[in-house]
């Protein structure tokens, strides 16, 4: 009897997140946080559509953090997506795969309110619409927001701003630079994917969430003060209708022990130098094209300098074989070494070495021979250099990662910025000096500086008594409170 006294008086959360590795693993971490530091017991509940399938990688991680007990996980019903155009956006299908799940959603939250002391629903970004079922049942609702403080700035803006320009015009034709409260101003054409077709269903979703984010009770964000001190600040003032904000960064995943044992990539960084190795990865999602791969790869046997590239597909073939020397590989190859320029690997086996589509990010990043990090920019990746103390070569592709880029290249100085040709492309001569200027460069030497600044701040926050910490202890009590 007195143990089911004391399991019922545990506070419990609800956790809904938008599908994509990207948006769990900050999220699962905050629920590890809490279940570990602040007694919470949670159950997170994954809405699925069935043209995208829980990947086996998503089942393991899941499974994973559930193992503790405190954690369990419910993967909904997936949804039916027939009656969207094929070249939707993926706000609209992520805030739709919300929306139509609601039905399956509520029936789940009224048993986890039955049998268990739910204290609050947490949902990401897209979630906004489940704030119904929990008002339906007298919770508490909040938001957890996985990308940086600074987006998060724009995106409660973004109602004001679209206001005032009346729909007039794209905010990329707008003559100047775009104010978010406590940032530096932006150039127009550098703000989030999803706002640049403002006659797009996905601005219209990504405009109704941020106009409901004022509803929350509070907006969990994944960064930290020394990080974005102007937007945290700036988010922090009193103003009416406004939601506290929690800055509980950095959570980014750390433990990928049991899959990276024995990788050749591993093996390889021991026998380098130390600070000697450019990693290169555009993300889970991330692709080149394949004109754009050649690039990348004669600039960076050009640099002479040391990389570990985590390569996939390019996300088109290219036509004109000849100038480039290459032999094109057929469409359904799912080799992407087979890419590459005739003669690239043999080249460059002293220089470097490919892993096809995969490699333990967490690891690398936290090896010694790790020198330098080109990435797409993630915020998740961008986070994870932070804690390791790598600098960055920015190259954004989709997404908010242009902002992200903005940040880490103009405001923290922790990265450097390729420029693109009037082709669009990344030349191969702008690689090489970019790679050979962050890897042994006299005039960044601040970079390096900088980011290990960032690195012991970050070591700081999440301390005993440090502010992110503090932020997580003021939220855990205030949800608690519901009891």
């Amino acid at each position: 009897m007195a143990e089911t006294s004391i399991r019922e008086i545990i506070p419990h959360l609800a956790l809904l997140p938008t599908p994509g590795m990207g948006h769990l693993i900050p999220l699962l971490q905050f629920a590890n946080k809490l279940t570990n530091d602040h007694r919470f017991s949670v159950t997170l509940i994954l809405p699925t559509d069935d043209g995208v399938p829980i990947s086996e990688s998503q089942n393991q991680f899941l499974k994973t953090f559930s193992s503790s007990g405190t954690l369990n996980y419910l993967i909904l019903p997936p949804v039916n997506f027939d009656d969207l155009p094929k070249n939707v956006k993926i706000e609209t299908r992520i805030s739709l795969t919300i929306t139509r799940s609601l039905p399956y959603f509520r029936q789940v939250f009224k048993k986890l309110i039955e049998t268990s002391k739910v204290v609050a629903l947490i949902v990401d970004l897209f979630g906004t619409d489940a704030f119904e079922v929990a008002n339906e049942f007298n919770i508490p609702f909040y938001i957890f927001y996985p990308t940086t403080t600074m987006c998060l700035s724009f995106c409660l803006y973004l109602p004001i701003l679209d206001a005032a320009t009346s729909g007039s015009c794209e905010y990329r034709d707008l003559k100047e630079r775009v104010r978010i409260p406590g940032c530096n101003s932006i150039e127009p054409e550098e703000l989030l994917d999803p706002v640049q077709e403002r006659g797009n269903d996905a601005y219209r979703w990504v405009l109704h969430h941020c106009k409901r984010y004022k509803m929350a009770e509070g907006i969990i964000v994944n960064s930290f003060e020394d990080l974005e001190p102007g937007a945290i600040k700036a988010l922090h003032e009193e103003e009416p209708g406004k939601p506290p904000i929690y800055a509980v960064g950095p959570l980014i995943h750390t433990d990928e022990s049991s899959i990276a044992e024995g990788m050749e990539c591993l093996t390889w960084l021991d026998e380098q130098p130390c600070n000697s190795v450019l990693y290169i990865s555009f993300g889970s999602g991330g692709t080149l094209s394949h004109e754009q791969l050649i690039e990348l790869a004669m600039g960076l046997e050009m640099s002479k300098q040391r990389f570990l590239w985590v390569i996939r597909c390019p996300n088109d073939t290219i036509s004109n074989a000849t100038y480039f020397n290459l032999h094109i590989p057929s469409n359904n190859n799912n080799n992407p070494l087979d890419f590459l320029p005739q003669g690239f690997l043999e080249r460059t086996k002293e220089q470097g070495l490919m892993v096809p589509n995969w490699a333990p990010q967490i690891r690398i990043l936290s090896h010694g021979s790790t020198g330098g990090f080109l990435t797409h920019c993630g915020w998740n990746s961008a986070l994870e250099s932070v804690v390791h103390g790598v600098p960055l070569i920015a190259w954004p592709l989709y997404a908010e990662q242009r902002m992200n880029a903005v940040m880490l290249t103009d405001d923290l100085k922790v990265a450097l910025r390729p420029k693109f040709s009037e082709s669009g492309l990344v030349m191969r001569k702008e690689i090489a000096e970019i790679v050979k200027g962050l890897m042994e460069g006299e005039d960044t030497k601040g970079v390096h500086s900088r980011m290990r600044d960032l690195k012991d701040a970050a070591a700081k926050v999440v301390g005993e008594d440090g502010s992110s910490s503090k932020a997580l202890a003021e939220l855990a009590s205030k949800m608690s409170k519901v009891l």
